[in-house]
Protein backbone atom coordinates (compact mmCIF):
# COMPACT_ATOMS: atom_id res chain seq x y z
CA UNK A 1 0.00 0.00 0.00
CA UNK A 2 2.64 2.15 0.91
CA UNK A 3 4.62 2.25 -2.68
CA UNK A 4 0.55 2.97 -3.83
CA UNK A 5 0.85 6.10 -2.05
CA UNK A 6 4.64 7.15 -3.34
CA UNK A 7 3.35 6.62 -6.46
CA UNK A 8 0.95 8.94 -6.29
CA UNK A 9 2.24 11.46 -4.63
CA UNK A 10 5.14 11.19 -7.29
CA UNK A 11 1.95 11.49 -9.94
CA UNK A 12 0.49 14.00 -8.47
CA UNK A 13 3.45 16.54 -8.32
CA UNK A 14 4.33 15.94 -11.53
CA UNK A 15 0.68 16.39 -12.91
CA UNK A 16 -0.70 18.00 -10.74
CA UNK A 17 -3.84 18.81 -12.76
CA UNK A 18 -4.43 15.33 -13.91
CA UNK A 19 -3.85 14.15 -10.47
CA UNK A 20 -6.80 16.50 -9.06
CA UNK A 21 -9.43 15.59 -11.92
CA UNK A 22 -8.59 11.80 -11.27
CA UNK A 23 -9.43 12.11 -7.67
CA UNK A 24 -12.67 13.87 -8.57
CA UNK A 25 -13.36 10.88 -10.79
CA UNK A 26 -12.76 8.45 -8.30
CA UNK A 27 -14.92 10.32 -5.35
CA UNK A 28 -17.61 11.38 -7.92
CA UNK A 29 -18.23 7.20 -8.77
CA UNK A 30 -17.89 6.51 -5.08
CA UNK A 31 -20.64 8.76 -4.17
CA UNK A 32 -22.72 7.44 -7.36
CA UNK A 33 -22.16 4.07 -5.94
CA UNK A 34 -23.59 5.57 -2.87
CA UNK A 35 -26.56 6.92 -4.41
CA UNK A 36 -26.94 3.44 -6.18
CA UNK A 37 -27.36 1.98 -2.73
CA UNK A 38 -29.21 4.38 -1.16
CA UNK A 39 -31.78 5.64 -4.06
CA UNK A 40 -33.48 1.77 -3.86
CA UNK A 41 -33.59 1.73 -0.38
CA UNK A 42 -35.29 5.62 0.64
CA UNK A 43 -37.85 4.52 -2.89
CA UNK A 44 -38.95 1.50 -0.96
CA UNK A 45 -38.95 3.19 2.42
CA UNK A 46 -41.22 6.16 1.15
CA UNK A 47 -42.84 3.57 -1.29
CA UNK A 48 -45.10 2.17 1.70
CA UNK A 49 -46.20 5.64 2.79
CA UNK A 50 -49.45 7.64 1.49
CA UNK A 51 -46.47 10.06 0.22
CA UNK A 52 -46.46 7.62 -3.55
CA UNK A 53 -50.29 9.12 -3.97
CA UNK A 54 -49.59 12.65 -3.44
CA UNK A 55 -48.77 14.26 -6.72
CA UNK A 56 -45.93 16.13 -6.81
CA UNK A 57 -45.68 18.19 -9.92
CA UNK A 58 -44.23 21.73 -9.63
CA UNK A 59 -42.93 24.66 -11.97
CA UNK A 60 -44.55 24.09 -14.88
CA UNK A 61 -42.62 26.01 -18.02
CA UNK A 62 -44.63 24.98 -21.01
CA UNK A 63 -46.18 21.78 -22.56
CA UNK A 64 -45.02 18.50 -23.69
CA UNK A 65 -44.99 17.89 -27.74
CA UNK A 66 -48.51 15.95 -26.32
CA UNK A 67 -50.23 19.43 -24.97
CA UNK A 68 -49.66 18.48 -21.55
CA UNK A 69 -48.18 20.34 -19.19
CA UNK A 70 -44.08 20.08 -19.13
CA UNK A 71 -42.95 20.05 -15.07
CA UNK A 72 -39.46 20.75 -13.40
CA UNK A 73 -40.34 18.09 -11.06
CA UNK A 74 -42.69 16.09 -12.88
CA UNK A 75 -44.00 13.32 -10.11
CA UNK A 76 -47.34 12.35 -10.54
CA UNK A 77 -48.90 10.62 -8.27
CA UNK A 78 -48.96 6.40 -8.07
CA UNK A 79 -46.89 3.89 -8.69
CA UNK A 80 -44.27 3.92 -11.59
CA UNK A 81 -44.59 0.34 -12.46
CA UNK A 82 -48.18 1.03 -12.86
CA UNK A 83 -47.96 4.03 -14.73
CA UNK A 84 -47.67 6.54 -12.04
CA UNK A 85 -44.50 9.16 -11.00
CA UNK A 86 -44.02 8.11 -7.78
CA UNK A 87 -45.45 10.79 -6.52
CA UNK A 88 -44.12 12.97 -3.45
CA UNK A 89 -42.59 9.21 -2.31
CA UNK A 90 -40.08 8.92 -5.18
CA UNK A 91 -39.53 13.11 -5.38
CA UNK A 92 -38.47 12.76 -1.23
CA UNK A 93 -36.29 9.44 -2.13
CA UNK A 94 -34.59 11.68 -4.83
CA UNK A 95 -33.83 14.54 -2.77
CA UNK A 96 -32.58 13.13 0.39
CA UNK A 97 -30.59 10.14 -1.92
CA UNK A 98 -28.86 13.44 -3.52
CA UNK A 99 -28.62 15.27 -0.08
CA UNK A 100 -26.61 12.82 1.84
CA UNK A 101 -24.69 12.29 -1.59
CA UNK A 102 -24.10 16.43 -1.58
CA UNK A 103 -22.77 16.61 1.90
CA UNK A 104 -20.28 13.57 1.62
CA UNK A 105 -19.19 15.11 -2.00
CA UNK A 106 -18.50 18.47 -0.76
CA UNK A 107 -16.12 17.45 2.41
CA UNK A 108 -14.76 15.05 0.65
CA UNK A 109 -13.87 17.21 -2.48
CA UNK A 110 -12.89 19.71 -0.44
CA UNK A 111 -10.34 18.05 1.95
CA UNK A 112 -9.07 15.34 -0.58
CA UNK A 113 -9.80 16.63 -3.96
CA UNK A 114 -8.74 20.24 -3.61
CA UNK A 115 -7.08 20.35 -0.47
CA UNK A 116 -8.83 23.91 0.43
CA UNK A 117 -8.19 26.05 3.25
CA UNK A 118 -10.34 28.58 2.10
CA UNK A 119 -13.46 29.69 3.80
CA UNK A 120 -15.45 26.63 4.34
CA UNK A 121 -18.85 28.76 5.17
CA UNK A 122 -18.58 30.82 1.55
CA UNK A 123 -17.70 27.43 -0.26
CA UNK A 124 -20.68 25.49 1.36
CA UNK A 125 -22.97 28.70 0.56
CA UNK A 126 -21.48 28.49 -3.47
CA UNK A 127 -21.87 24.93 -3.30
CA UNK A 128 -25.37 24.88 -2.34
CA UNK A 129 -26.54 27.92 -5.22
CA UNK A 130 -24.84 25.16 -7.42
CA UNK A 131 -26.38 22.31 -6.05
CA UNK A 132 -29.80 23.98 -6.48
CA UNK A 133 -29.34 25.14 -9.72
CA UNK A 134 -27.84 22.10 -11.02
CA UNK A 135 -31.30 19.94 -9.79
CA UNK A 136 -33.37 22.45 -11.06
CA UNK A 137 -31.49 21.75 -15.13
CA UNK A 138 -31.27 18.21 -14.15
CA UNK A 139 -34.55 17.98 -13.49
CA UNK A 140 -35.96 19.77 -16.08
CA UNK A 141 -33.96 17.57 -18.42
CA UNK A 142 -35.88 14.54 -17.10
CA UNK A 143 -39.08 15.72 -18.65
CA UNK A 144 -37.32 15.03 -21.90
CA UNK A 145 -36.05 11.31 -21.12
CA UNK A 146 -37.61 9.74 -17.93
CA UNK A 147 -41.46 9.23 -19.24
CA UNK A 148 -39.96 7.40 -22.21
CA UNK A 149 -36.77 5.57 -20.74
CA UNK A 150 -39.14 4.41 -17.95
CA UNK A 151 -42.09 2.89 -20.48
CA UNK A 152 -39.52 1.75 -22.57
CA UNK A 153 -37.73 -0.58 -20.13
CA UNK A 154 -40.78 -1.40 -17.89
CA UNK A 155 -42.57 -2.77 -21.10
CA UNK A 156 -39.54 -4.73 -22.09
CA UNK A 157 -38.04 -6.07 -18.60
CA UNK A 158 -41.26 -6.13 -16.63
CA UNK A 159 -42.43 -3.72 -14.16
CA UNK A 160 -39.70 -4.79 -11.49
CA UNK A 161 -36.52 -5.15 -13.33
CA UNK A 162 -37.74 -2.00 -15.59
CA UNK A 163 -38.36 0.45 -13.08
CA UNK A 164 -35.33 -0.66 -11.29
CA UNK A 165 -32.98 -0.31 -14.52
CA UNK A 166 -34.68 2.76 -16.01
CA UNK A 167 -34.01 4.22 -11.93
CA UNK A 168 -30.05 3.52 -12.55
CA UNK A 169 -30.02 4.99 -15.69
CA UNK A 170 -31.52 8.31 -14.92
CA UNK A 171 -29.35 8.57 -11.69
CA UNK A 172 -25.99 7.98 -13.93
CA UNK A 173 -27.41 10.35 -16.21
CA UNK A 174 -27.79 13.27 -13.26
CA UNK A 175 -24.66 12.28 -11.54
CA UNK A 176 -22.90 12.55 -15.30
CA UNK A 177 -24.31 16.16 -15.35
CA UNK A 178 -23.07 17.00 -11.93
CA UNK A 179 -19.96 15.39 -12.38
CA UNK A 180 -19.46 17.90 -15.48
CA UNK A 181 -20.83 20.87 -14.16
CA UNK A 182 -19.59 20.56 -11.05
CA UNK A 183 -15.73 20.36 -11.51
CA UNK A 184 -15.01 23.64 -12.81
CA UNK A 185 -17.61 25.08 -9.98
CA UNK A 186 -15.62 23.43 -7.46
CA UNK A 187 -12.45 24.41 -8.70
CA UNK A 188 -13.76 28.01 -8.52
CA UNK A 189 -15.45 27.83 -4.58
CA UNK A 190 -12.16 24.99 -3.12
CA UNK A 191 -9.46 27.81 -2.70
CA UNK A 192 -6.22 27.87 -0.86
CA UNK A 193 -5.27 30.14 1.59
Amino acid sequence: MESVKTAWRSFDSRHPGIAQFLMFFIVCNGVTVLQLILMPFFKWIFGMTSMVDVNFQVLQVGQNVNGTPYYIFDYASGSIAEGGGGGLAYFAAVELTMAIAQVINFVTQRKVTFKATGNVWKAAAWYVLAYVIITIGAAALQGVYKAPLYRFLIERMGSGTGTTLADIVTMIINCAISFWVFYPIMKLIFKQK
